[in-house]
């Protein structure tokens, strides 16, 4: 009987791993120029870690978490153990990793950035699967405006290296301690007076969380909530200060925004600056990459008052614009070797290895096949050039290299090739 895969978990195939490497690595460019360094934290956490941080009533911890119990732990008066989870998202286990390990008392403000897979129980769809993968960073130690836009052009500047040009930014603030308690009060009013339009996840939760109703995407609740109180027009002087300052940043570095007052976001922490880079291209699935501003957070989980501000984005929609638009990496080999007969065939395979050792992607067929088949193989496999050798060639002492974009051919001598073949930085 053939083993399939598990719903919502699927494969990263050959083909398409040279998309996902360029991503990576343009990320780590960009945000090495911007002094984040890497950390890799555990897949598995305690669940205790995303209750706490995320919140009781959204829907990661509700209905979408992998929560199992820790076998280990159990014992006579506890037969469930600790609860273990999955990690839905980054950030909580990166601020759990910061005060666990002190990083604070040694220098406050670190620069954090992390890639890896997360794990939610969606319905799978494109671009939703159930394991997923993100890249996110994480600024913590600074609570200042300057930090929040730097967040934003680190990001503007990871699209434009990566060559996608459509993702446009939405911006909106959370307000704080100070100036949330009293718009979510005025934003309660307004929804209890509509109680019977929202939907019955809105108004199980509405006490509780009355902002979530603005996030949500039943048809009824945007209805209802269309002409909810605006949290712009409730921020206390500090945070219409903070946002003005973020807002001016950007307009002075050219990055281009939206103000969108009904972002909320999903995770309970986020404070102040909050936004969305969103795409037209994806359908539902628009969000590329999101976050904001979360001061609390540290403290919450065990930690000094210490602010933080950071974002993850969908490595899987990333990699579907790239392909929608074209603009990712070749990902055939930048050289193909067809060979014809057996003294050219001896002849390349260890100049193929020479090429190898000099970091050109280079392939060649090992079974004789005709010229026509090698030539179908190589467009197959989408090779920038073809290098062509046979006998008679090698007995005149030159070859023919081939672009296979423009299919100009030329001759090409076979003394020096190797040094030829590179200084062309073919591919």
């Amino acid at each position: 009987m053939k083993i399939t895969s598990i719903k919502g978990f699927s494969d990263i195939l050959p083909e398409e791993v040279g998309t996902w490497q360029q991503v990576e690595a343009v990320a780590r460019r960009v945000f090495t120029a911007y002094n984040f360094a890497e950390i890799r934290i555990p897949i598995v956490e305690k669940t205790e870690l995303f209750s706490r941080s995320i919140g009781e009533t959204t829907d990661i911890v509700e209905k979408e978490m992998y929560t199992f119990a820790d076998r280990d732990s159990r014992s006579a008066d506890h037969a469930e153990g600790t609860k273990l989870t999955l990690r839905p998202e980054g950030t909580a286990g990166v601020v759990r990793a910061y005060v666990e390990a002190e990083m604070y008392k040694v220098e406050p403000a670190r620069k954090l950035y992390y890639m890896g897979p997360m794990f939610r129980r969606e319905r799978p769809q494109k671009g939703r699967m159930r394991q997923f993968h993100q890249i996110g960073a994480e600024a913590l130690g600074r609570g200042d405006p300057f930090i929040d836009a730097e967040v934003l052009l680190l990001l503007n500047d990871f699209f434009e290296s990566l060559g996608l040009t459509e993702p446009t930014l939405q911006l909106n603030s959370l307000g704080d301690a100070e100036c949330r308690p009293q718009y979510r009060e005025k934003l309660l009013a307004f929804l209890k007076a509509r109680e019977e339009s929202l939907c019955a996840n809105c108004r199980r939760r509405i006490d509780r969380n009355p902002l979530r109703a603005l996030d949500c995407k039943e048809s009824g609740c945007i209805e209802a909530t269309k002409d909810a109180p605006s949290i712009l027009e409730s921020l206390c002087v500090n945070c219409r200060d903070h946002f003005g300052t973020v807002q001016r940043l950007l307009r002075e570095t050219n990055v281009k925004y939206t103000l969108n007052p009904r972002m909320v976001r999903g995770l309970d922490y986020y404070c102040r600056t909050t936004f969305e880079w969103t795409t037209a291209q994806l359908g539902s699935q628009s969000a590329i990459a999101a976050g904001g501003r979360y001061d609390g957070l540290v403290e919450q989980l065990g930690g000094p008052a210490i602010p933080g501000v950071g974002f993850a984005m969908g490595v899987e929609r990333l990699t579907m614009l790239l392909k929608m638009q074209e603009s990712a990496a070749n990902t055939g080999p930048s050289l193909y070797v067809v060979w014809v007969g057996e003294q050219a065939r001896d002849w390349a395979f260890p100049l193929v290895h020479r090429l190898r050792k000099n970091n050109l992607n280079v392939e060649m067929e090992g079974e004789a096949r005709s010229l026509k088949s090698q030539m179908r193989r190589a467009d197959k496999f989408n090779a920038v050039s073809v290098l062509i050798v046979g006998d008679d060639e090698l007995a005149k002492g030159k070859a023919l290299l081939r672009d296979m974009t423009s299919k100009r051919q030329e001759e090409i001598g076979l003394d020096g090739i190797e040094a030829e073949l590179l200084a062309r930085k073919i591919g």
